[in-house]
């Protein structure tokens, strides 16, 4: 209380205004001047309405965030089960686009399967065309060889023992011949 006292006397001393820097003395003096401006201006204005303004401002300020931060957090679990719904679906379609790939997958070795198959089989069909062909071909080759060695010795075989008489023979012969056809035609 001291103090209280001395800071005023320093105030009030012929040495004019003075700066205190003592802290809990220019604290004391701030409160009483805001105090006493309060008192003469405030004078219609009760504090405790002033401090119920404040606190009501206050609760209003605290009751809109609450408010906001509700709505935000419905917002917030709303998106929630909207990212669930969409996980959910995307789930299943993913499930979905797997049995389908596997099925198909299996659609697709079976159908290759089966087409290999086919052309095996007309592989093998065109191999034992063209053994065929080729026993064929081989049989009419001998055939040809065969016939061409008979006529090779025949023709050696005539040449030796074709002699003029047997010559003149056969042409007599194969010109009766042509004369019976050409009886036989008219």
């Amino acid at each position: 209380m001291k103090n209280v006292i001395d800071s005023f006397i320093s105030l009030s001393s012929a040495e004019g205004f003075g700066l205190n820097t003592n802290i809990l003395e220019t604290n004391i003096i701030n409160l009483s001047v805001v105090l006493g401006v309060l008192i003469y201006f405030g004078k219609g204005v009760c504090a405790s309405c002033i401090l119920s303004n404040l606190l009501d401002n206050h609760k209003q300020k605290i009751s809109s965030t609450i408010q906001s931060s509700e709505e935000l957090c419905k917002g917030v679990a709303n998106q929630l089960e909207q990212a669930r719904a969409r996980l959910q679906e995307v789930e299943r379609r993913v499930r979905e686009i797997w049995v389908n790939g596997y099925s198909q997958i299996q659609q697709e070795k079976n159908d290759l399967i089966n087409v290999a198959s086919i052309n095996l089989k007309q592989l093998e069909n065109l191999k034992n065309e063209t053994i065929h062909l080729e026993q064929e071909r081989a049989i009419e080759l001998v055939q040809k060889q065969i016939s061409h060695q008979a006529v090779q010795r025949a023709l050696g075989m005539l040449n030796s023992r074709l002699n003029s008489e047997l010559h003149l023979c056969m042409i007599k012969h194969n010109i009766e011949l042509l004369l019976a056809m050409k009886n036989i035609t008219d």
